[in-house]
């Protein structure tokens, strides 16, 4: 019988169960004062935990830097974007609020008039079926924020937008190789690109100069309470944002629109393997205008599928006779060209092989001044011997030739010189086995038209801080003097000889009221699959390199055109070389002619700068000037205009401003031809044209989208008519 007593039991569990307690709360005393000394929880820190909790920020937003031209128009800027989506499905709507589409037919009547797109395609995007929403092509996308206010305006339920930072390329196709573009990285979404600073460059310039052009985004952190109010007198941090720095390319805009037509129409016409046109100021290196084919518009993107190489600088080829020129300069120096010496042309025996004239027969013997005007290459191969093959190979090296110009941009290639063998060395003479840049040409070039400077091919004028302000000026860079001034200058005087010599085979790029000294050029094409040079038709490269005004150049321009396409053998090789130079020399020479003389006029008007401003202050800011104002483009700000800032007009003329907004085609009824360019050149749009005279209809009509339309053409008639 057991004589525990229940009472003694309960004493005891009430006594563990006190001392437990006491431990417990030691433990858990203990624990919390160790979080308070600590301040984290299993590696956590808790006070950053609060801070974050009740800390938020916002970013400011920093500006990609622009690119200008060098008079101060905008070549490449920021712009925000916004695609057009509409939502199909009535399962996100709520029973307050449609938020889906549901007239199609009112929806897509209202939106043909914002879109370039037509009211049966919108019509037919907006009925599919098993979608949620639906996006409308390019036609939907880089809307301005006019287009959708206005979108917005007409209150259409599931119609939405999504907003992108973008780069905005106002002249469409413009030196778009070499300014390149700037997009989102491949893999971002767009809808995750919060700012500029996101952008990136992906070509070009853009590429080349990303750092200096990117910005830096600022920050804003400040302290909210659990209802998401400022908490008072908490502290707020600000990092101001760094906006990127503004480049001023040397390009001259209005030469660079004119190029970019020619160059179409020909492209068009002849639709030539690969084409490059530049031209350049040698006294200072300074590339005014430059373009090739094939090539894209900025904006759109339409052709970069064709071709990503910047062939100015990536793509190597053999340069052919306008090497002449070079060698020609080498041989003077030396003192071994002596223009009323005698060779037999034709052909000659070299140890490895022939050298032949481009006329296998020859011209039987004939002096070296005529030898150059016919492009014999059997007396340049003459001349390279006679200053010894050691002492050219020096002047192709002093000429930069086998080394890069250090241009800054992508993938710049250095070239090649095939040099061990007789045959070889005698080669390079006249522009075969070596291959060169279009960059490394133009630099050597330089140096013959300015009196023996070489200078570096540049293509940017200034860097401009764009929060303060300061600029930092590229000052032209003499690369070397490989040749004496009297020796630059002896040279240009027997260029001439190609141009003005019955002979010559540069006689029909004469220019009347100026000067020519030129060389052209017939280079022959290795075939890829066989390695051996293509033979007959027009598998060449034609070039001409010509420098006017011959007696003190001011211009080179140099074209190359690979392999056109010449189907009716009306025309050959070199005559779609002539076909692109021409006009373009016409009109550079015809600007420099502008820039010496006075404007007498005496209702001249001096155009103020209106870009950069908002529409409404640039409208105002003409009212008095008795000029006739255009304004294309549905955007809010000004970024182009013609005049440019300080040129002198006269009174009625008529002014173009281009807007940040989407291109929209003004009403041309009445206008001139000239005026018509105007909007062309801003554009770079291409305009054909029917009949002369005044502007009596238009295919893209007023208020339409221009910047999908492939080609605009407009007919004129004489008031006669």
């Amino acid at each position: 019988m057991s004589n525990k007593n229940p009472l003694n039991n309960r004493k005891k569990v009430a006594i563990l169960l006190f001392f437990g307690a006491i431990l417990l709360l030691v433990v858990f005393a203990g624990r919390i004062a160790f979080i308070m000394v600590k301040g984290e929880v299993n590696g956590e820190d808790l006070s950053q935990n609060i801070n974050n909790l009740y800390t938020r920020s916002s970013i400011l937003e920093a500006n990609r830097g622009t690119i200008y031209d060098v008079g101060g128009e905008s070549v490449a800027l920021d712009a925000t974007s916004y695609s057009l989506v509409a939502v199909l499905t009535d399962e996100w709507s709520n029973p307050d609020e449609q938020q889906h589409v549901s007239d199609m037919d009112k929806t897509a009547e209202t939106l043909e008039k914002y879109i370039s797109m037509s009211e049966k395609d919108i019509l037919a995007t907006l009925s599919q079926k098993d979608l949620a929403q639906v996006e409308f092509g390019e036609a939907g996308k880089n809307l301005s924020f006019d287009t959708k206010k206005s979108i917005e305006e007409e209150k259409l339920p599931g119609i939405v937008f999504e907003e992108t930072p973008t780069r905005l390329y106002p002249n469409g196709i413009f030196a778009s190789h070499l300014v390149g573009y700037a997009a989102l990285p491949s893999g971002e979404e767009e809808e995750e690109a919060v700012s500029s600073t996101d952008l990136t460059g992906m070509m070009g310039i853009e590429l080349a100069y990303d750092d200096i052009l990117k910005g830096t985004d600022g920050k804003t952190i400040y302290q909210k309470d659990s209802f998401g109010y400022v908490i008072p007198n908490s502290k707020v941090e600000t990092t101001e944002p760094v906006n990127g720095d503004d480049i001023y390319l040397t390009i001259d805009k209005r030469m660079q629109v004119y190029m970019e037509n020619v160059m179409s129409e020909i492209d068009e016409k002849y639709n030539s393997a690969m084409v490059t046109a530049t031209l350049i100021n040698p006294e200072t290196g300074a590339i005014i205008a430059t373009s090739q084919r094939p090539t894209f518009n900025g904006t759109t993107k339409v052709g970069i599928d064709q071709l990503w190489q910047n062939l100015l600088v990536e793509n190597t080829f053999e340069p052919g006779s306008t090497m002449k020129i070079l060698t020609l300069a080498a041989a003077v120096s030396e003192g071994v060209f002596d223009p009323n010496a005698y060779f037999l042309s034709g052909v000659k025996n070299v140890d490895g092989g022939p050298i032949h004239d481009h006329n296998p027969r020859g011209w039987g013997t004939i002096s070296y001044l005529e030898g150059l005007a016919r492009s014999s290459n059997v007396a340049f191969a003459n001349l390279m011997e006679k200053m010894s093959p050691e002492t050219w190979k020096e002047y192709m090296d002093a000429f930069g030739f086998g080394q890069t110009t250090n241009s800054g941009l992508a993938s710049e290639a250095k070239g090649s010189i095939g040099f061990n063998y007789p045959l070889e060395q005698a080669n390079t003479s006249f522009g075969q086995g070596l291959t060169v840049t279009a960059f490394q040409m133009l630099q050597a070039f330089t140096a013959v038209a300015n009196d023996g400077k070489m200078m570096k091919p540049q293509y940017i004028s200034k860097f401009v801080d764009s929060d303060t302000g300061e600029e930092t000026i590229v000052e032209p860079e003499v690369v070397s003097e490989p040749i004496t001034e009297e020796v630059a200058d002896q040279t240009l005087d027997y260029l001439k000889e190609v141009v003005y010599n019955e002979n010559g085979t540069g006689v029909d790029y004469q220019i009347d009221g100026y000067e020519i000294a030129a060389k052209t050029g017939t280079a022959e094409i290795v075939n890829p699959k066989t390695k051996q040079y293509y033979n007959g038709g027009t598998d060449y490269i034609y070039s001409v390199a010509a420098m006017a005004p011959a007696d003190d150049p001011k211009v080179i321009l140099y074209i190359t055109v690979q392999q056109p396409e010449i189907k009716d053998g009306s025309t050959t090789g070199s005559g779609v070389v002539k076909e692109i130079y021409h006009p373009i020399m016409k009109r550079a020479l015809e600007y420099l002619s502008l820039g010496e003389e006075e404007d007498a006029e005496t209702n001249a008007v001096e155009m103020p700068k209106v870009t950069g401003i908002a529409k409404e202050e640039a409208l105002k800011t003409l009212e008095d000037t008795q000029l006739n104002v255009t304004v294309v483009g549905n955007g809010d700000t000004i970024v182009q205009q013609l005049p440019l800032p300080n040129e002198t007009t006269i009174e009625n003329q008529r002014v173009v401003l281009m807007t940040n907004g989407a291109m929209t085609m003004p009403d041309m009824m009445g206008w001139s031809k000239n005026d018509v360019l105007k909007v062309s050149e801003m554009t770079g749009l291409e305009f054909t044209f029917e009949g002369e005279g005044y502007v009596v209809s238009q295919s893209l009509e007023p208020n339409a989208n221009m910047q999908n339309a492939d080609k605009i053409t407009i007919k004129l008639e004489t008031p006669q008519e």
